[in-house]
């Protein structure tokens, strides 16, 4: 069963043009120690690395021959350590925090998990906006995973969290590496 923002996901964006992308999840975490979010496990077996509308580039773990399959590299942290508390409430603070990017945006917009709990599933959202007006802060925090996330900001149930106007127009599309252009 797919996990429902995955659904919700798929809802906007239509049904994979290709499979998704295979990644042994617990020879990962055995390997690693990280552990990642049902729901993005969920849309990398449906849908795998990619770009969201020719904006949003997402990430997966390493897949052969995947120009998307780089999201270890980002790793700084070790996932077998317990996480510490956040440094601070401020979204200023969030850079601080345990953070892993899995998605980045054309105009340089980086997304990433705040990875503050044990739990993968309870982790938040944050934008570092690379773009921001005067005034607006550079990091925002969204109470929300990796799936309602992406359906909140494609469905403008969230605010837009990037440095433009993102994902103004629909239908909306998702393709896969391997499709061609």
């Amino acid at each position: 069963m797919v996990h429902p923002a995955v659904t919700r996901l798929s809802a906007l964006i239509g049904e994979p043009g290709t499979p998704g992308d295979t990644v042994d999840w617990d020879e990962l975490a055995r390997t690693t120690g990280l552990r990642l979010p049902a729901d993005y496990r969920d849309f990398v077996a449906l849908y795998g690395g990619g770009e969201l509308d020719e904006y949003l580039g997402v990430s997966t773990p390493p897949v052969d021959g995947s120009p998307y399959g780089d999201l270890l590299d980002a790793l700084d942290f070790d996932p077998r350590q317990e996480p510490a508390a956040p440094t601070g409430a401020a979204p200023e603070d969030l850079e601080q925090g345990r953070l892993l990017p899995f998605a980045g945006s054309a105009n340089g917009d980086v997304v990433f998990w705040l990875c503050d709990t044990r739990d993968p599933d309870g982790w938040d959202v944050v934008v570092f906006r690379r773009q921001h007006r005067y005034g607006e802060a550079a990091w925002v925090r969204f109470a929300a995973g990796f799936g309602d996330f992406l359906a909140g900001t494609l469905d403008g149930t969230l605010a837009n969290p990037f440095g433009d106007s993102g994902f103004t127009r629909t239908p909306h599309t998702y393709r896969h590496w391997r499709r061609p252009l």
